[in-house]
């Protein structure tokens, strides 16, 4: 069921009749195909090496001239791919008039965190300064949606990109990297389907560095669960110990870095999620309210990681509610 936040904030709060409104029209819009193609067109955005990083530009090419929406994927930094954009909500952007880019970066642990960073910082340096002539895109009105960690990604780029996009929409994502559901081990059962010993889980991510998890010859996935079974993925992302250097990870936390100019924010999350704690979500807003930064809570009660075990609606109605809270701030 859903559960607006009934926290007072700059831009009201979240009326349920409202949403429930907005999911009909979308799931309706999302039945009728986009006015263009929505096959991609893919472009490497940034070489590291001999290694390609890129990105898929949806409804790009002819046309006027467009807002950006950037989708950040998520897997834990470690896992996923950017042909993993949700195609409801792909096609709901572009029926909105965005164009789409969803971003591939190097994963954890091949590559670092500040890396890692670093690749998205670049990939908004390429949409403004190559998406005009590339794909008819607007490098002034940008804004960014990301899941999981592509949520943490997401709420990340609101300090770190500059001109900082106009509205965020972080789904089930998080803003604090080494508190104890990630730097201690984790009693979800979720977590311990794969059990593998030291070696055999290093062995899955022991090739060259990727941008793709498709690439990866090892199971990234099995890492994940060794590295949330010892609660160690904030040491195997970072490299740094996050009992005893804390402070390295201080500018790569959104919780941290939080400001009155700050991106107005979507928060989307699930009260029983056993892979990034509702409390995530909780702890960002917190901060957007102290800082007096426009955002919402959505929240859904008794639903899991991306909204799992919510009614069937929850999805729908979350996708549209993203929909128009970029919509407003960036469509012309």
């Amino acid at each position: 069921m859903l559960h607006s936040s009934h926290t007072r904030h700059r831009g009201g709060v979240w009326r349920p009749e409202l949403l429930l409104g907005m999911a009909i029209l979308g799931a309706v819009s999302a039945c009728n195909p986009p006015a263009e193609d929505a096959s991609p067109r893919t472009y490497v955005y940034k070489q590291v090496a001999d290694l390609e990083i890129r990105a898929d530009v949806y409804n790009g090419g002819d046309g006027p001239i467009r807002p950006v929406a950037v989708w950040i994927h998520g897997g834990a930094l470690i896992m996923g791919r950017r042909e993993s954009v949700p195609p409801r909500l792909r096609d709901q952007l572009l029926q909105a008039g965005f164009a789409v880019v969803s971003i591939d970066y190097r994963l954890a642990p091949e590559t670092k965190l500040p890396a890692i960073l670093e690749d998205v910082e670049d990939a908004f340096d390429w949409i403004r300064n190559q998406g005009p002539a590339l794909f008819r895109a607007d490098p002034e009105r940008v804004v960014v949606l990301g899941s999981s960690a592509g949520g943490y990604l997401t709420l990340a780029t609101g300090y770190r990109v500059e001109p900082r996009p106009l509205a965020l929409v972080s789904f089930w994502g998080y803003g604090d990297l080494i508190g104890p559901w990630y730097s201690t081990p984790s009693p979800h059962e979720r977590h311990h389907r794969v059990v593998m010993t030291r070696e055999e889980a290093l062995g899955q991510v022991s090739g060259p560095p990727i941008s793709n998890a498709s690439d990866r010859p090892g199971n990234g996935g099995a890492f994940y669960q060794h590295c949330r079974q010892h609660g160690i993925w904030p040491r195997e992302v970072s490299g740094w110990d996050p009992h005893n250097e804390a402070e390295r990870f201080a500018p790569y936390m959104p919780a941290l870095n939080v400001t009155p100019d700050y991106p107005p924010t979507l928060l989307v999350h699930g009260t029983v999620d056993t892979d990034v704690p509702y409390e995530q979500s909780v702890l960002m807003q917190q901060q957007l309210l102290k800082h007096g930064v426009r955002h919402e809570l959505m929240t859904f009660e008794g639903a899991e990681h991306g909204l799992g075990g919510a009614l069937a609606t929850a999805l729908a109605q979350a996708h549209s509610a993203a929909v128009n809270f970029v919509q407003v701030r960036a469509v012309r």
